[in-house]
């Protein structure tokens, strides 16, 4: 970490920081509200019933403040859910075998979750993926969400690339999350500009094609930035 980031953010890693609320978690990843909830709090299934535990453990759980950390973990079970419909039980299930097969807190926002990570959610098992070790092409979505994570040669988790469509495998890389940069607003890839700043110039009746000129960047970069705008307000 730099001096320059070490100052800002008071000497602390910007990847562990509480910065984001349930709700902006969910809007980010569009998903429900109650998912994050569930996930990351913990869910009563029925009047009277176990609290089933959290599956991923917040930055600041007495808050219900996310980190960005945090926001990949959900990134990555929601490829889970999404392609499987596991029961929030099993998908706990997973991520505690594989918190002590990959001896980290946090293996959906390893680096080694690219590697070791799914072959241990194949060997877990039939209950939860219903793959066998010859089984990875089933996995598709999932390596699609694995794509999206940046880390740095060391391993360090650097930044997330939100989904801008409703096509998983062929999704650009246009809008990123970087928790270094604009303290981890979605932005512009490799701008620094902050998708909302685009969106609004948008709304005030300037064209893409000129917002993309004017930032020096592919027109596609700005319809997909326009278009998660619009998604993560209507969520």
């Amino acid at each position: 970490m730099s001096e320059t980031t070490r100052s800002i953010y008071g000497a602390k890693d910007p990847v562990e920081l509480p910065a984001y609320g349930l709700v902006d978690a969910a809007r980010l990843l569009r998903l429900p509200t109650a998912t994050v909830r569930a996930w990351t709090l913990g869910q009563r299934y029925a009047k009277g019933a176990k609290l089933f535990r959290p599956v991923v453990e917040i930055a600041d759980r007495s808050e219900r403040m996310l980190s960005f950390r945090n926001l990949v973990e959900l990134h990555i079970l929601s490829a889970i859910r999404r392609e499987y419909g596991v029961s929030l039980q099993s998908v706990r299930k997973a991520v505690d075998f594989m918190r002590k097969r990959l001896r980290t807190e946090h293996p959906l926002a390893s680096r080694r979750m690219l590697t070791d990570g799914k072959d241990l959610l194949i060997e877990h098992g039939e209950n939860l993926l219903n793959a066998s070790r010859g089984g990875q092409g089933e996995l598709k979505i999932v390596e699609a969400c694995l794509q999206r994570i940046e880390f740095s040669k060391s391993g360090a988790l650097q930044r997330f690339y939100p989904f801008t469509t409703t096509s998983p495998e062929h999704d650009e890389h246009s809008v990123v999350i970087d928790p270094r940069v604009q303290f981890g607003r979605p932005c512009l890839r490799d701008t620094g500009i902050p998708t909302e700043v685009v969106n609004e110039r948008f709304l005030a009746g300037e064209s893409p094609a000129a917002i993309a000129v004017d930032y020096g960047v592919d027109l596609t970069r700005v319809l997909d930035a326009v278009r998660f705008e619009g998604v993560v307000r209507a969520a």
